[in-house]
């Protein structure tokens, strides 16, 4: 079965859930150049094949590229054909179903946002608004002058807005032929450069003057070109651009299963993240051998104190292994390091007993040092840690049982490609594989963000002082840091 899937007009955000869940299961994906790579990671397992075209520079052509499809298609291997923005909008769909019809080949659509309304929509240009447009035409951009077969003595006034995609090459000859058929040289027009992604551009102009300042302003597609007196709604309906991180590039160091949380917010404020683990959550070297003991005694224990919301899943994964659940804890107290961790129990059916103001080592020992004499305190954390913990809990009178319920390691081989505004780091481990992965010279080049002073202090080590240290030690704390330096840096 080969799926006709439309990608969607550029930030991967904006693909469909029913695209997504095809390409979960995908064996193969042949995609075009439009096409955000982001999305390919959800096809995990399937073989990616590039088919892209741009302007004299075709990978396959059409009729290769459809062969190809047949090809795959025929193997009984779910083919999803990947296409930017809807397949059926001048993205050659339709030739591409009549092969596969022809040659006995089953496919489905699976439609996608079109880029001739999320690109303006993210411009802050609505393509329809009472009382300015009440219709809208989308016209290819492509066609050569030979062989054209727009009608422009009837598309040029027959409707308010006109929406040519992949115009930007021809667009003196289109403005041309616009003017020539009736539209008003004064009529407000836009081309937007790079629609729904972070390095948007838009340039506002009138139907005279827009191509000539294209050309000065070097304006490349892919781009879209959009006429009409909606165009003016920007100047009000902007919204895309005004976020407090547009434009930023970011790269996210923290380990691949928790990156998602980190990047989420930061997209959502504008800016274009890249993930970059540096490490991965793993059984501890003893295999739980300290920490089953524990649980085999854990009705023994006055505190059980965690310091990271992986501490707490890997402790009750391994609550599981005994058919044990939350009751096996009712005879302890609990204590968690921060908000994160504390939620993180909440979600296993344990609210914290104590949570610190300060979301360190040293704020637990200031909360629990007069409390604990004579106590027995179970201490589920990283198998590297800080020893801070247990040596000033040991000094106050308790019994501290230490015991690894995870531990960190360099993440497999990353390639990191581009250049970036900011590195975030979550953990002291994120900054030393980083370091070791790409190297301290990259430090000296961009903003450094870290989630706490003990993070800081790490960096510190090679020589680099955080720009960023967020007062409040969690994901959101970090992101409200980032975004408040960014702030500052522009009213500067």
């Amino acid at each position: 079965m080969v799926y006709l899937t439309g990608a969607g007009p550029g930030d991967a955000g904006l693909l469909t859930v029913k695209a997504r869940e095809i390409l979960e299961t995908a064996d193969v994906v042949i995609y075009d150049r439009l096409a955000n790579e982001k999305i390919l990671n959800y096809a995990v397992n399937a073989e990616k094949i590039y088919v892209g075209k741009a302007a004299g520079r075709h990978t396959l052509t059409q009729t290769e590229i459809n062969n190809l499809l047949v090809e795959k298609g025929r193997a009984e291997k779910i083919v999803v054909r990947l296409k930017g923005g809807d397949p059926f909008v001048f993205g050659r769909g339709g030739e591409e179903a009549l092969a596969l019809r022809e040659n006995g080949v089953d496919f489905e659509i699976i439609p996608g946002v079109t880029s001739a309304i999320a690109v303006p929509a993210c411009a802050g240009i609505p393509v329809t608004h009472r009382g300015v447009a009440t219709s809208f035409a989308v016209v290819t951009g492509h066609e050569k002058t030979a062989d054209s077969t727009i009608r422009w003595d009837k598309i040029s006034t027959a409707a308010d807005t006109l929406i040519f995609l992949m115009g930007v090459e021809n667009l003196p000859r289109i403005t041309a032929k616009l003017i020539e058929n009736g539209r008003a040289e004064t009529t407000p027009a836009a081309v937007i450069r790079s629609g729904t992604r972070f390095d948007q551009q838009v340039l506002v102009s009138t139907l005279k003057n827009i191509a000539a300042e294209v050309a000065e302003k070097n304006i490349t597609p892919p781009a879209i070109f959009i006429v009409g007196d909606v165009v003016n709604l920007r100047e009000q309906i902007q919204w895309f651009e005004t976020k407090p991180l547009f434009g930023r590039k970011i790269l996210v160091t923290r380990a691949r299963a928790q990156a998602s949380k980190l990047t989420k917010q930061l997209e959502n404020l504008g800016a274009s993240v890249t993930e970059f683990p540096t490490i991965e959550i793993v059984n501890p070297t003893d295999s739980f051998k300290a920490l089953d003991a524990a649980i085999k005694i854990l009705h023994s224990f006055d505190w059980l104190i965690f310091t990271s919301a992986n501490g707490v899943d890997k402790f009750f994964e391994r609550l599981k292994t005994f058919r044990l659940d939350a009751r096996a804890l009712a005879n302890a107290k609990v204590a968690a390091i921060g908000s994160a961790t504390a939620e993180k129990l909440s979600t296993h059916g344990i609210f914290a007993d104590l949570v610190p103001t300060e979301f360190r080592a040293e704020g637990l020992l200031d909360a629990l040092k007069n409390s604990v004499a004579g106590k027995k305190i179970l201490l589920a954390r990283a198998e590297t840690a800080r020893d801070i913990l247990p040596v000033e809990l040991e000094k106050s009178g308790a019994e501290v049982t230490v015991a690894a319920a995870y531990k960190t390691v360099p993440a497999a081989e990353n390639n990191l490609d581009g250049d970036f505004d900011m590195v975030t780091f979550t953990s002291s481990s994120t900054v030393e594989n980083f370091v070791a992965a790409a190297g301290r010279e990259i430090l000296s080049k961009v903003k450094t963000a870290a989630i706490g002073p003990v993070t800081a202090q790490t960096l510190e080590k090679f020589g680099v002082e955080a720009d960023v240290i967020a007062q409040e030690f969690t994901i959101a704390g970090l992101v409200d840091a980032i975004k408040n330096f960014w702030s500052d840096t522009d009213v500067q």
